[in-house]
């Protein structure tokens, strides 16, 4: 059997998959925050949440109306979208310009509402949803066993992320963002309606959340549960990124992903907090981030 480190080459290379599967949600949920936080300066506690209402809402797609998982791709993304755009008019909006510490309170107490009445619904240990038949089985590469759903989010994940990347550094619209962020009153006296932006900006960055959502329904039980699972190690790669960074959340998302995975095949006992190592040694030695910019 070949080893690397004493270790069997499939169990690493297994561990390796896993950890790009999670780097995958990872990516995609400090990508939303990341987009928020650059223009909103608001910490959205509210995101995990919103991660498990699109996985939620995929699910009731397929079981009410008959909607399967294909077009719950775009339909969950959209539908949790317009419920984020609704949020930030509503609530988030009426606290525009204040301390930080009132935007995270708001959106953890919303995000604790939600779950709570999901749970009172559904229960803690949630319902299943069943993988589209042309991504179940698996694909033997020869070295390993790779589950075909498992390699469809690996790739949808980098595929929406490279599309949210070009959108906001190579656009017109994303030139305008990027400026709102440095100056809205001057964009705004060039004709541009920043609120407007905000409040699409915020619709924008809890739809990928519901993307993610979406992908991950298949994946284990739909609970309420399953985004105050993730935040919190989210919340961690958004720091090591850079606050508002979107490279350094994707690259950082998977990155961490990866390291998670190779810490599980080493040193078993060190996995769950591997991420808030890294994280305190990077706040250590660069407070800004690995791509974030000093203030």
């Amino acid at each position: 059997m070949v080893t690397i480190f004493g270790k069997p080459l499939i169990l690493l290379y297994g561990q390796l998959t896993l950890g790009l599967i999670n780097g995958a949600f990872y990516a995609l949920l400090s990508l939303g925050l990341a987009v928020i936080f650059g223009l909103l300066n608001i910490i959205n506690f509210t995101h995990g949440a919103l991660f498990m209402l699109g996985a939620f809402t995929t699910w009731a797609l397929l079981n009410y109306a008959g909607i399967g998982y294909w077009p719950s791709l775009i339909l969950a993304p959209i539908i949790i979208g317009a419920l984020g755009l609704v949020i930030e008019r509503v609530l988030i909006k009426r606290i525009a310009g204040l301390d930080h510490l009132y935007g995270l309170l708001l959106t953890f107490g919303l995000s604790l509402i939600i779950e709570g009445l999901m749970r009172n619904r559904f229960g803690s240990s949630g319902v299943p949803y069943e993988i589209p038949s042309v991504l179940q089985g698996a694909t033997n590469l020869g070295f390993m066993v790779l589950p075909r759903y498992r390699a469809w989010v690996v790739v949808a994940a980098v595929v929406m992320c490279f599309f949210t990347w070009l959108l906001i550094e190579k656009t017109r619209l994303g030139a305008t963002l990027r400026a709102a962020t440095e100056n809205a009153p001057l964009v705004q006296a060039f004709g541009v309606n920043v609120p407007r932006l905000v409040t699409l900006t915020y619709g924008g960055g809890v739809a990928l959340a519901a993307f993610a959502g979406v992908l991950a329904a298949p994946m284990n039980s739909v609970n309420p549960n399953m985004g105050s699972n993730l935040i919190v190690v989210v919340f961690a790669v958004v720091v090591i990124g850079g606050m508002g960074s979107i490279l350094g959340s994707i690259l950082t998302g998977f990155g961490l992903g990866i390291i998670e995975g190779l810490t599980k095949v080493y040193y078993p006992e060190g996995s769950a907090t591997v991420i808030f190592v890294v994280m305190a040694l990077v706040l250590l030695l660069r407070p800004a981030g690995l791509f974030g910019r000093a203030t």
